[in-house]
């Protein structure tokens, strides 16, 4: 076939799988035992790690002052946490009382006074100079140059202009604006020695405001008689100007002051023994009693983080234990479609991403109450309904088997209650494995992908009558916003189960090579590549592989093996024939090449068809368990018809090797392909007989079953006598039901009395229609069945 082929794997899963292999690379060099003692450490560690709630709140419920306890709360242990709203009610008090703190800076006095001496001086200077003469400080006036002009820049009058501003700079004088941190007391902070301080009581009464400077100037200054009433306002401008304030709030210090000061209050304490009951439910929240719930919500820290830890690991790794027993003898009752330990990696696997899931839930749910909706419920317990538990469980269902989805969501449930809240683990353990269970009987076979959806609403449905359910069991009040809300939180539950479902199922089918029903339908579409070659290039091997898949379906059915499996296997048992088409009877058209080649050829060519038919198969991507049909369906079977040609054409000095005419196998190693083996050659054979008679079909299928048994085919798939009795009769009816009796037309196809159907059983079915060619009015299957109506 020179046509590129399709690939049945999808790129992302090809690219997925390689990826895997990379990361489990270093696992692959340690032995098997090895492997498994570190996965099942490693399984029990995470779990531990998603489970371990070392921190978790004493408290989750909100309460504010007057609602009414929803539940008796009780101390779990001794507990001694600080009050925080006393304690802040202290530290606020302790800030309160710190005195407004005020930096006095005494040099401020001398620095004005300095300030007037040097622009008096200045000015005489500049006299004696025969300059202009000009003020060179702060509210200098021409007024006042002129007035101390006049006085001939007296020594005596600069003398007492310095005493009488001096004495009041020395004073300690505040602003205005800053008159409103003045209290019954400020402390004073001495600018230029920090660590001098002094409490100053009635401030108002010490200190004096800028607005009284002037005022207080202007009566020392009208004591200088020699001056006019106009030089002395000058004068008293010119000296309130220079004087600054030398008392200054400082908000910095006086914040850090407080602060101090609220650190040394001491703490408030809330003291609670052991099992001490502090609200009854129905009782009313106190005052009192609020800042004890608080103090439970506030604490978190345990003390015992080690031996928590230690118990966890204790009863993760007992519950894993009892879930491999349950695994692995489950595996040996039932066929699974994985091993044992595989499917407990598949178990366990669910186990930790539904735990993970519920860890993420109960978080949401508990922000959700804290910030969000807590006005629609009495706790997160009715937000966590909503959680979808039930998606392991149904996993695991869909790709292995109802009891170990069932195990599955058991232990995920005592999971789910070590994760809910102290008040409702009860409540939510059992509503977990309540949503597990409808979820996986809700399906009977994974079909369809509708499947999925219809397991999710059956859930929540059932989370929702389970959630009515066990509020009415907890005597809480069924009000209709109460029931409304948790009916939509189960529901929401189902649907985030088919949604989280519907997202594993490829991951796991890919990784775990399971072949679900879905995936075995989706291979069954006729549109698929190396389908579409086969119906073009190999008619009569494409037709025959259908007649082959109805034959191994029903007797798969009859003794409960993989239906669906079996006529799967057989569309595509045949691919290698692809390879050379026309080398095999059903599809030739008069010329037979067998003729013109030697018997060890055309063997050669035969048994090659497995072969190319494996390579072909890994190819394209086919899954492992379709594949294995291909040479399996053979077996180590002989091509007894080359053997016997080759024995005919043997020189007398030569011998023939049996082994070179036997197929490669194995033998079938489970039923489905040792019915198709069988189906195989008594499919072929019903067409090549003359007269497919009741008797005739029944003998031909005894023959083939027991040619195929005494060859030893049937050795390694534990296939039961009684079994094969049931796969002979099955396939009998089916033949006889192909073959019914039919209307003889005169002068169409009359029958050949004369006609031998001895048709050797042990020919395999390449062979029938070179041991026996057809005769003109054996018809291929498919066109009987059409004629027959």
């Amino acid at each position: 076939m020179n046509q590129r082929r399709a690939n049945l794997t999808s790129p992302l899963e090809r690219a997925f799988k390689t990826a895997l292999a990379q990361v489990t690379l270093p696992f692959s060099r340690l032995s098997p035992a090895t492997r498994e003692v570190v996965g099942f450490c490693a399984l029990i560690a995470v779990s531990t790690l998603l489970l371990a709630r070392p921190t978790q709140p004493a408290l989750t419920e909100l309460y504010n002052e007057g609602d009414v306890v929803r539940r008796t709360i009780a101390a779990p242990a001794d507990i001694v946490v600080t009050d925080p709203s006393e304690t802040e009610r202290r530290q606020q008090a302790a800030r309160l009382a710190q005195p407004p703190v005020f930096q006095y800076d005494s040099g401020l006095a001398e620095t004005a006074v300095k300030t007037f001496r040097e622009a008096w001086l200045s000015l005489q200077k500049q006299k004696a100079e025969g300059k202009k003469l000009e003020w060179q400080a702060a509210g200098g006036s021409p007024a006042l140059v002129n007035a101390i002009a006049a006085h001939g820049f007296a020594p005596e009058a600069l003398e007492r202009a310095q005493h009488l501003m001096g004495d009041i700079a020395e004073r300690q004088i505040y602003d205005d604006d800053e008159a409103q941190f003045l209290g019954s007391e400020i402390t004073l902070v001495d600018a230029r020695n920090a660590r001098s301080t002094t409490l100053l009581a009635m401030p108002q009464t010490r200190l004096l405001p800028r607005t009284k400077v002037a005022e207080k100037l202007r009566e020392k200054v009208t004591q200088m008689s020699d001056w006019s009433a106009p030089q002395q306002k000058a004068l008293t401008d010119t000296m309130s100007a220079l004087i600054q304030s030398n008392v200054r709030y400082s908000a910095e210090i006086t914040a850090q002051a407080r602060e101090t000061a609220a650190a040394q209050a001491e703490p408030a304490l809330i003291a609670l023994k052991r099992n001490q009951v502090i609200a009854r439910e129905g009782d009313t929240v106190t005052a009192r009693a609020l800042g004890q719930l608080k103090a439970l919500q506030t604490q978190t820290k345990s003390r015992r983080i080690v031996s928590h830890i230690f118990g966890l690991l204790f009863i993760v790794g007992g519950l894993y234990w009892i879930a491999w027993q349950y695994v692995r003898r489950r595996a040996a009752s039932v066929t699974l479609p994985l091993s044992g330990k595989r499917a407990f990696t598949l178990v366990g696997l669910s186990i930790v991403v539904q735990i993970a899931l519920m860890r993420v839930g109960f978080l949401l749910a508990e922000s959700l109450n804290l910030y969000v909706w807590r006005a629609w419920s009495d706790g997160y317990e009715l937000w966590s309904l909503a959680i979808p538990f039930a998606s392991g469980a149904l996993l695991v269902a869909l790709l292995l088997d109802t009891q170990l989805g069932f195990i599955t969501g058991l232990v995920a449930a005592i999971f789910a209650a070590m994760l809910a809240p102290r008040g409702g683990a009860l409540s939510l353990g059992l509503y977990a494995f309540l949503s597990s269970a409808a979820a996986i009987y809700g399906i009977k076979r994974y079909r369809e992908r509708q499947s999925v959806t219809l397991a999710g609403l059956v859930a929540g449905a059932g989370n929702g009558l389970a959630a009515i359910a066990l509020m009415a069991y907890n005597q809480q009040p069924l009000v209709l916003n109460t029931i409304l809300l948790a009916f939509g939180c189960g529901l929401l539950g189902g649907l985030l189960t088919i949604i989280f479902t519907s997202g594993g199922l490829p991951i796991n089918e890919s990784l775990f090579g399971v072949l679900t029903d879905v995936k075995l339908l989706e291979l069954s579409n006729a549109d698929l590549p190396v389908l579409g070659q086969m119906a073009l290039h190999a008619p009569g091997t494409n037709q025959h592989s259908h007649a082959v898949g109805q034959l191994t379906e029903e007797a798969c059915r009859a003794i409960g093996a993989n239906a669906l499996l079996a006529r799967i296997g057989a569309l595509y048992h045949d691919i290698g024939k692809l390879g050379s088409p026309l080398h095999f009877i059903e599809n030739q058209n008069g010329e037979n090449p067998h003729d013109r080649l030697k018997a060890a050829q055309s063997a050669k060519i035969i048994a090659n068809h497995v072969t190319y038919g494996l390579k072909l198969a890994e190819d394209i991507g086919l899954p492992k368990q379709i594949a294995a049909f291909i040479p399996q369906h053979h077996g180590t079977r002989t091509l007894h018809y080359f053997y016997r040609k080759a024995l005919e054409q043997v020189k007398p000095d030569e011998t023939v090797n049996e082994n070179e005419f036997r197929y490669p196998g194995p033998k079938p190693l489970s039923k489905e392909p040792a019915i198709m083996m069988i189906a195989d050659s008594c499919e072929a054979a019903a067409r090549s007989l003359t007269h497919p008679t009741p008797e005739h079909l029944g003998d031909i299928v005894d023959k083939i079953i027991k040619a195929i048994h005494e060859d030893g085919q049937l050795d390694e798939c534990g296939m039961t006598l009684r079994e094969l009795k049931l796969i002979r009769d099955s396939i009998v009816n089916s033949l006889v039901a192909i073959y019914h009796t039919r209307v003889t037309y005169p002068g169409f196809n009359p029958p050949d009395k004369d006609a031998d159907d001895d048709i050797p059983a042990e020919l395999d079915a390449e062979e029938r229609g070179l041991a026996k060619p057809l005769k003109a009015d054996t018809k291929p299957l498919a066109t009987k069945r059409a004629a027959q109506g």
